[in-house]
């Protein structure tokens, strides 16, 4: 069964942030990629929910490598799944806060 898969503000706010970085930087074929990739990924997590590492046991918070450089992070809840951050790798440790 697919489970829904919602948007946290954090995770929204990100993503924007990477397709305008990315949009910037790389042009707008690499940003198209970037988008394709993500709700590819979004479309498998929706049936397989648990295909992201353990990142957090007592919150079940678990991540997946979309890129090298980025992590989604997510938690299932209630039969739904809840996007909660894209963290980038280049970033300090300690902004990772899941």
């Amino acid at each position: 069964m697919a489970l829904t898969i919602y948007w946290s503000k954090t995770a929204d706010k990100d993503f924007d942030r990477i397709i305008e970085y990315l949009n910037h930087e790389w042009g707008e074929s690499v940003t198209r990629a970037f988008v394709k990739k993500t709700y590819d990924f979004l479309d498998i997590l929706s049936e397989f929910s648990e295909i992201g590492s353990l990142e957090n046991e007592k919150l079940n918070i678990r991540g997946f490598v979309l890129m090298r450089q980025i992590v989604v992070f997510y938690k299932i809840k209630h039969q739904k799944i809840i996007l909660l951050k894209f963290f980038n790798n280049k970033q300090h440790p300690e902004r990772k806060r899941i």
